[in-house]
């Protein structure tokens, strides 16, 4: 382990959070459209990834994703950034194929950390399957380290996040309350074992999961990462045309997340995705922060009928239900 404490390394405010989509909201609609029928999936609907087909039977799946740093261990932020990446690729029930490496670093910082960092993402690729073709690196005072990942998919196998349906079951595969832990290291108040329980939550690829539901009737699928669970859930609420129904005292959080959020270790990002969601969930009571907090490879939200999700969590253990899909109500959100 490097003695080097990347995290030390953050400007002031934390891990760099994702664009408000506020922001992209103003942004989007203005750039040019491009007709192209094999065009499956693009941003239109603020899916994980892009989906382009390639032949009647074959279609590629494409994703970007990188950040600064959350951890201490540069080999554990390069596998951490590598499992987030790849997770829009399963999210899209895709299989990755290959990653591109996107690197800044500054000049003069220790190569060991630089290698280490390359080398746990390396790792983490390859346990997915995938192989590391290249990348492209800039000389930045902030490390930020991630991929762009390609994957492959059948056409007709394509999930999206904006295909649940009223009377589907709602189940997230893992844990929440990796952005506060995450700060809460910053700040030097987390422990080892809420460090150690937060870090395995992040390198647990979703593979698994993504696998345990390729033959059941599965609706709509999201991973959870930056926007948090409500924000994401907002996106396939929205896109679905439904109202979700997210039951609080359900959701699991990660040991050690509720202290840090009572102590104060609240991200920037979280407050940045209670400003944007909170106008769009209907609650009788103050909704849990932690709803809102942004999440690093975080796991699958996953809407579909009762009969398959029961199935699901017999495939996959982990998996627990946290709400259902609702015919479209006066927000696109319910929390109880």
């Amino acid at each position: 382990m490097s003695a080097t404490k990347l995290t030390a390394q953050v400007k002031a405010g934390g891990c760099a959070s994702k664009l408000s989509p506020t922001i992209l909201d103003q942004v989007l609609p203005r750039l040019p459209r491009v007709a192209d029928p094999n065009l499956l999936v693009g941003f239109d609907t603020a899916d994980d990834a892009g989906v382009y087909r390639l032949t009647p039977e074959l279609a590629m799946v494409q994703t970007v994703d990188f950040f600064t740093p959350m951890v201490d261990d540069p080999f554990t932020f390069g596998a951490i950034a590598a499992a987030n990446a790849l997770s829009d690729i399963y999210a899209m029930g895709g299989k990755p194929l290959t990653a591109l490496s996107i690197l800044a670093w500054p000049a003069g910082n220790e190569l060991d950390d630089l290698e280490a960092i390359l080398k746990g993402g390396a790792s983490k690729i390859h346990e997915a399957g995938a192989v590391v073709v290249g990348g492209h690196s800039v000389n930045d005072p902030e490390i930020k380290f991630g991929y762009a990942v390609t994957g492959v998919i059948h056409p007709d196998r394509i999930k999206t996040n904006c295909a649940a349906r009223p009377g589907d079951v709602l189940v997230l595969t893992k844990k929440i309350g990796t952005g506060i832990i995450s700060t809460a290291i910053k700040r030097g108040i987390a422990s080892d074992a809420h460090i150690d329980g937060a870090i395995r939550s992040m390198l647990t690829l979703n593979r698994s999961a993504a696998e345990a539901m390729m033959d059941l009737e599965v609706h709509s699928v999201t991973d959870v990462t930056g926007f948090g669970l409500l924000g994401h859930a907002r996106e396939m609420a929205m896109g679905s045309g439904v109202t979700l129904e997210i039951d609080s005292a359900r959701v699991q959080f990660l040991e050690g997340a509720g202290e840090y959020a009572r102590a104060g270790a609240i991200p920037g990002g979280l407050n940045n995705n209670r400003d944007f969601v909170s106008s769009c969930v209907e609650s009788a009571s103050p909704v849990d922060d932690l709803l809102y907090d942004p999440q690093t490879s975080g796991g699958l939200l996953i809407s579909l009928p009762e009969a398959d999700a029961a199935a699901y969590m017999r495939k996959y253990p982990a998996a627990y239900v946290i709400g259902r899909a609702l015919e479209r109500g006066t927000k696109p959100l319910r929390v109880i």
